[in-house]
């Protein structure tokens, strides 16, 4: 009776994790318009050795970014904590796009995008991310968002600070 109950059972919650992992996802957007031009924005962005005296959030970057390079990111989370995270470059359009994925697969992958615009006003900075895999089902993400807004304000104030 047992076997044939997991028999039934264990096949089931196989394919509910499978489909978690396939099919969770999660989307991250923010944006802002900062009076700079797309290249004093990619200046700042770009010069990942001095993230650990403006940015909140990515407060190191080791390794360069190169198109199929791999960084290092440490990430604080709001309790303080440094978050490493691997990434592999997937795109980097001078002062348009930097794209970085990472993670693991049907556990937690993240595709981060930084996306540059020239507007009016200066420069529209996005962040554009979207994370997958079940691990979403149990993590807590609410502070993403508005982390990555933290990094607009600090990357504003560098800019108009040099």
């Amino acid at each position: 009776m047992v076997w044939t109950l997991l028999k039934w059972v264990l096949p089931l919650l196989v394919l509910v994790a499978v489909a978690g992992a396939l099919f969770t996802r999660k989307t991250f957007h923010v944006e802002t318009v900062i009076a700079a031009t797309p290249e004093e924005v990619w200046a700042v962005l770009t010069d990942t050795a001095s993230y650990p005296e403006w940015n909140p959030v990515f407060v190191e970057v080791e390794g360069a970014y190169a198109e199929g390079g791999k960084v290092l990111n440490k990430v604080r989370d709001p309790d303080g904590k440094i978050l490493e995270m691997t990434a592999e470059i997937r795109a980097l359009r001078p002062a348009r796009e930097i794209r970085q994925y990472g993670g693991l697969p049907g556990i937690i992958t993240f595709d981060h995008q930084w996306i540059l615009k020239p507007v009016p006003e200066g420069t529209r900075v996005m962040q554009h991310e979207t994370d997958r895999g079940i691990y979403l089902w149990f993590w807590n993400s609410d502070w993403i968002e508005p982390s990555y807004q933290s990094v607009f304000t600090a990357l504003e104030e560098r800019l108009t600070s040099n």
